[in-house]
């Protein structure tokens, strides 16, 4: 009974790195479809889809565990944790597509603003990729580090907006295309959040304490 337990446990370890990577490779594509002005909507959607069907794939195999096997603390905790995740990870998701779908509308915005929601997207980007890897090796270090970087991602947000803000208020700037930037960069700043939301899950599945930076999920 054990064994097949371990296997179950395995496989949703895989799928949940799985998803993660999927997560990566959207924000990947943000970046390329604000660099390069290219239309990746319809690439983006289809891995949306994908993480959205494993999402429902992951929380089925969870609730077989919790229903058809007898986990032990420790496994409940991963358990848990993973469901968690899972969320987050769909969030990520659908942000990503979110910021592919305007990234056309944005393409003619001056080279400061570029570079400062590129910033954004690196460090964001950095984030999901280290607390995904965190799970995957159980490093409490990188955990703890995915959770002091959105204090930076948070740092850049606020600077963003109040350039925006600044540009807004000119005469001949162009109010749509601006605002369309802003909400780029606050996707980017709600990515950094579920990123530090998995990185605090990963915590708890290894130490059963919940850690929190007070974030909103």
């Amino acid at each position: 009974m054990r064994n097949r337990f371990d296997t179950q446990l395995e496989l949703l370890n895989k799928e949940l790195i799985e998803m993660g990577a999927l997560c990566e490779e959207l924000i990947a594509l943000t970046q390329k479809s604000l660099i390069e002005g290219t239309d990746y909507v319809e690439f983006a959607r289809a891995k949306e889809l994908e993480v959205d069907r494993m999402e429902s794939d992951v929380e089925s195999l969870c609730m077989k565990l919790l229903l058809k096997q007898q986990p032990v603390a420790k496994d409940l905790r991963v358990i848990s944790a993973a469901l968690k995740m899972i969320s987050d990870m769909e969030r990520i998701g659908d942000q990503s597509l979110d910021i592919v779908e305007i990234a056309e509308y944005v393409k003619n915005c001056d080279e400061e603003s570029k570079q400062c929601i590129e910033e954004m997207a690196n460090a964001a980007g950095k984030m999901v990729s280290d607390s995904v890897d965190a799970f995957v090796r159980r490093d409490q270090t990188l955990a703890k580090a995915v959770m002091d970087a959105d204090d930076f991602v948070d740092d850049l947000f606020d600077t963003m907006k109040k350039r925006l803000i600044q540009i807004l208020s000119e005469e001949h700037a162009d109010g749509e295309m601006y605002i369309d930037m802003l909400m780029i960069a606050k996707y980017y700043e709600r990515i950094a959040d579920h990123a530090t939301n998995i990185a605090e899950w990963v915590l708890y599945s290894i130490t059963g304490m919940k850690v929190s930076n007070n974030k909103d999920s």
